[in-house]
Parts: structure tokens; C-alpha cells; sequence
């Protein structure tokens, strides 16, 4: 993320992921996901957005394209309700017809209690190809940096982001 992005009103950033997918739960078992971060904020409202590029390692070496976009108000004291949409179009170049497509969207609700991060929400697929309805319950803890501290003197949190789910897998809201 660019420096100080909790407290920027225009944010960015860019997560890598790579992973090991068990045979049984992947044809390719080595996969990499590029989430870019592009985010507005104020006190009330945030908008973030991730072109997320899927990529398979081995055949049939394809990569997706899986966007992702977030809008959620701000209650206060670290409480947000919002809506998520989470999309996967399928290989880049070749689209999947959009009923084999997944598009979903989530209602949601983020709160902390002490120092872990909760999310909340239900959401609903509008494709064939979707997850009808879907149930997701997020518990997160930032661990502290040794060393590193905010201008009130305690650990710094990292910025709301998202990602999108891969098929079959729930989504992620990272913190």
C-alpha cells in the first residue's frame, strides 16, 4: 500500500498471493493472484476496488479476470455497513457468457471487538453460474509490528482491502 494509507483520502496498493491448491480441490495446483488496491475515502464512505488477475502455473496456463468492488459507510468507532460485489468473468480474452459466469453481491457489516476485526454479511448470486446464497463470517487480528507505532503512540492497523473469492471459496476482506 502507499505509505500512511489509513489516514489518505486516496489510497493504492497492490497484494500477491501465491498458493498450493490440493489435487483434489484443483486441476493446477500452483496459482498466483494480482489484487490491485484503489481506494476514496472520507469520513463517511469508502470505495475500493480490485481488477483482480488470476493466474494459473500449468495447463491450461490461463489467467482471470475476477473484479471485486466495495462501498461502505462509516458508523463510527470502527463500525461500517456496506454492499461488496464479487465477479468472475472467466479468461482473460475469452469471456465466459454471463450466465456461466459468477456475480455476486454481499450486504456487510465490519466491527471490531477489542482488537479483532469482524465482518459479517449475506450475499447473493444474480447467474446461473453463481453461488445462490452465500453466508460469510470473517474474524481477523493484525499482529503488532515490534517497533512500529502510530501518531497515538499505539500499533498501526493496516487499511481496509479486498479480494475476491475463487470458486467455490469464500471471500476475504483483509485488515
Amino acid at each position: 500500500m502507499v505509505p500512511d494509507a489509513a489516514k489518505r483520502d486516496f489510497f493504492y496498493g497492490v497484494n500477491f498471493e501465491f498458493s498450493y491448491e490440493m489435487p483434489q480441490f484443483s486441476l493446477t495446483p500452483w496459482n498466483m493472484e494480482i489484487r490491485p488496491i484503489i481506494g476514496v475515502r472520507n469520513k463517511e464512505w469508502e470505495f475500493i476496488v480490485n481488477p483482480i488477475v488470476d493466474v494459473v502455473f500449468g495447463p491450461p496456463d490461463e489467467a482471470d479476470f475476477a473484479p471485486a468492488a466495495r462501498l461502505a459507510r462509516n458508523l463510527g468507532e470502527d463500525r461500517f455497513i456496506g454492499l461488496e460485489y464479487y465477479s468472475d468473468f472467466g479468461r482473460i480474452g475469452n469471456f465466459l457468457p454471463l450466465q456461466q459466469q459468477s456475480q455476486q453481491l454481499y450486504a456487510v457489516t465490519d466491527f471490531k471487538v477489542n482488537e479483532v476485526d469482524v465482518e459479517l454479511g449475506v450475499g447473493y448470486g444474480f447467474t446461473p453460474g453463481s453461488d445462490r446464497l452465500i453466508f460469510k463470517a470473517i474474524i481477523g487480528y493484525a499482529f503488532p509490528v515490534p517497533g512500529k507505532k502510530d501518531d497515538s503512540g499505539s500499533s498501526q492497523n493496516t487499511p481496509l482491502a479486498m479480494a475476491t473469492p475463487r470458486p467455490s471459496q469464500n471471500p476475504l476482506i483483509v485488515k
